[in-house]
């Protein structure tokens, strides 16, 4: 596809009209408050007890922030007491507010065989939550291995995260249990006393609690600086940032006006339009005269839409050759959020993959909520083949869609499973893919298909058609053949 030809100096002159008016000497040291992190009170006293540590957490929150607690020892086996702990948590405890949970560790290569349960408490109401189970099998939603994301030393291991809305306490418990036990949720199966013995929790275990921020100001940066912009004084970050989110709005300039929040759903014979625009000089003669095989192109909210702070990720793109397949996901992230509460969500997703698990971006390229609208994940631009790091060993010449929520259980909403099928009918017939057909990608290597293998998958696949794997739970997964048909019909097959 023709590349969009953004000149470096339009980009530029685009930063330095976005840059703050406040002189390079104040900016430095003048950080007003914003008016969110002020209204914010103080979570209550911890419970039963406040220790210094509780106090420090119970000051206000600063508006998009992550608070990084290491675990504790709960319980220890009395047989080998020097023997590593088989539980580890958190008591319960008074924190800065925060909406979205996880679980982190050290090495990426790291499983963490047991069960995470949390508890939180409602911000406004003091109410504790009961148990909720975190999703801990998460390691085969990644950046493909030997890839620079993969190899770049920030990676960890992590849960899948959990969104709980505004709360301001939490308790935690994280207990390692053998795989036969871990089935069994109740601990009480038949022959429990020859099951094997519980595996060791990976090292450095860290509650990770993501504050989304505010939906106005969650996209203005606020105690990070970019990632590329080192040591720079007040003056350059600001500058970099400003970069950032220019760049960002840039590479969809061919769809949508810059700096908008949303890109205008299209009629067929609009998208039809684009699509020829798109592809000049990228089709051949026959090509130009058949009538393209493109569903019309669905409204997708930006980045700059649900609020991207663009000076988290690290700066530039990443693309692949071409998008032969999509890979449907769930974020396993639960089904407690409205569709008002979305671009928080994102954020927080986004705030998670790269300050806790270490990844350049939000691993997804397209995001869709219960309700059906879509957002724009990683950037590089919704029309260009973006790299991802959604389904280990497959991302190359793929994107990758998540539905927010869980769907193991619980069935995906109609207007969901038809918004992949938009999604997928519009993005695949710009590279004249049929959704309904099936298409070979080489493995880079997962623990379903060795590494240099071809692999033949539906061009609309879910997650555990490359990778062994629950996502994108068993409800959702029953629906893909629904996708595939309606998407088909969408491009006029």
């Amino acid at each position: 596809m023709r590349g969009f030809l953004a000149s470096s100096i339009g980009v530029t002159c685009a930063a330095a009209l976005a840059l703050p008016l406040t002189p390079p000497a104040l900016a430095a040291t003048a950080r007003p408050v914003p008016a969110a992190e002020a209204a914010r009170p103080a979570p209550r006293a911890g419970t039963p007890a406040t220790t210094p540590s509780d106090r420090r957490a119970a000051e206000p929150s600063a508006a998009g922030s992550t608070q990084s607690l290491p675990l504790e020892p709960l319980a220890r086996d009395r047989a080998t007491p020097s023997a590593p702990a088989t539980e580890q948590g958190l008591p319960r405890r008074a924190v800065r507010h925060f909406s979205l949970v996880g679980v982190v560790w050290d090495d990426p290569d790291a499983e963490l065989h047991g069960r995470v349960q949390v508890r939180t408490r409602t911000a406004g109401t003091g109410t504790w939550s009961g148990w909720q189970d975190v999703e801990t099998h998460n390691a085969d939603h990644a950046a493909d291995p030997d890839t620079p994301e993969r190899a770049s030393g920030r990676v960890r291991g992590a849960t899948a995260p959990l969104w709980v809305g505004d709360s301001d306490g939490v308790e935690l418990r994280v207990r390692s249990e053998s795989d036969d036990s871990a089935a069994d949720p109740t601990g009480h199966a038949s022959g429990t006393r020859n099951l094997p013995a519980a595996p060791p929790l990976p090292s450095g275990l860290r509650l990770e609690l993501v504050d989304p921020g505010e939906d106005d100001d969650a996209s203005s940066g606020d105690e990070e600086e970019p990632r590329a912009a080192g040591g720079a004084n007040a003056e350059t970050s600001a500058l970099t940032e400003a970069s950032a989110v220019a760049e960002a709005s840039a590479v969809n300039a061919d769809l949508a006006p810059f700096g908008a929040t949303e890109i205008a759903a299209l009629s067929r014979t609009e998208t039809e339009q684009e699509y020829l625009a798109l592809n000049t000089g990228g089709l051949t003669e026959r090509q130009l005269q058949a009538k393209p095989y493109v569903g019309p192109r669905p409204g997708i909210v930006t980045r700059r839409g649900w609020g991207a702070n663009e000076g988290l990720r690290e700066s530039g793109f990443r693309y692949t050759k071409k998008v032969k397949a999509a890979f449907v996901h769930h974020t396993a992230s639960g089904n407690n959020y409205r569709c008002s509460q979305v671009p928080s969500l994102i954020r927080s997703i986004y705030r998670y993959h790269v300050k806790s698990m270490g990844w350049r971006d939000i691993g997804y390229n397209f995001l869709i909520d219960k309700c059906g609208k879509i957002y724009e994940g990683r950037a590089g631009g919704v029309a260009k083949p973006v790299l991802g790091a959604h389904t280990l060993g497959f991302n190359s010449n793929s994107m990758g869609i998540a539905v927010l929520g869980s769907y193991g259980a619980t069935k995906p909403s109609k207007s969901a499973v038809k918004a992949v099928a938009r999604l997928t009918a519009w993005k695949l017939g710009l590279y004249r893919v049929n959704p309904k057909g099936k298409t070979y990608l080489k493995s880079a290597g997962s623990n379903l298909h060795r590494k240099g293998k071809k692999v033949r998958l539906n061009v609309i696949s879910g997650h555990r058609d490359g990778f062994k794997t629950e996502c994108p739970g068993r409800k959702l997964y029953g629906k893909l053949g629904s996708a595939r048909s309606k998407a088909a019909h969408y491009q006029g097959r």
